[in-house]
């Protein structure tokens, strides 16, 4: 049976949503964040050299990378379904929103959190410099690039419902994270269908399932 190493508040939530969506059966090993530092606990580099999550196991494959992970549970499970037909315009939707979600929507968000925690973090002699540079790094080149990528998601989501068509695909479960991520940090602004978007995938049975199965998630 394919096995999902779920790390709490962490992006293997959204494989669980996916597996929900499908009706995969699955089983969930857990694992919890060391409390002070956050990080991953040593157990998953049993599963994966590099002990991150999300990773999944099914028969003789170890998976990782989410982006990996959707790919392979949507070609292998998924029988046509969260996937727009092939040759269609829908299809390059799909194929961009899937991989925008890690390839260039996460990496700002997340240097945002480590710039925040670099003056927290120094020594007290050189933390008034720390904390210039992480202002001038967060107000000159990520606020705007991440305002940038929200603008672009809220035109997409003006075009249709979902991120690839009038329908649910994978690509929405890829981009659940980093929407919900800018959000938590109060970053959805004024973007009607972007909230309504969210608010829609969060209320969909197979996501609140996902999240009871899961565990605590901080970002829904």
């Amino acid at each position: 049976m394919l096995t999902v190493h779920h790390l709490n508040n962490s992006r293997s939530q959204r494989v669980l949503w996916l597996l929900e969506e499908l009706g995969v059966p699955y089983e969930i090993r857990h694992y919890q964040r060391d409390a002070k530092t956050m990080l991953a606990p040593p157990e998953l580099r049993a599963v994966h050299p590099l002990g991150k999550s999300p990773v999944i196991t099914d028969a003789s494959h170890t998976i990782a990378e989410t982006g990996a992970i959707v790919e392979y549970i949507v070609e292998l499970y998924g029988q046509g379904r969260l996937t727009p037909a092939p040759g269609t315009p829908e299809q390059l939707r799909y194929r961009y929103w899937l991989h925008f979600a890690e390839g260039s929507a996460m990496p700002p968000l997340v240097m945002t959190l480590v710039f925040g925690e670099v003056p927290k973090r120094a020594p007290a002699l050189v933390r008034p410099v720390a904390r210039m540079i992480a202002k001038t790094v967060q107000e000159s080149f990520l606020r705007p690039t991440i305002e940038a990528q929200l603008d672009l998601m809220e035109a997409e989501l003006n075009r249709s419902a979902y991120f690839a068509g009038p329908d649910l695909t994978a690509a929405d479960v890829m981009m659940s994270f980093p929407v919900e991520a800018a959000g938590s940090r109060g970053g959805l602004g004024t973007r009607p269908y972007l909230k309504a978007w969210l608010q829609g995938v969060q209320a969909r049975p197979a996501y609140q399932q996902a999240l009871e199965k899961g565990g605590p998630y901080a970002y829904a």
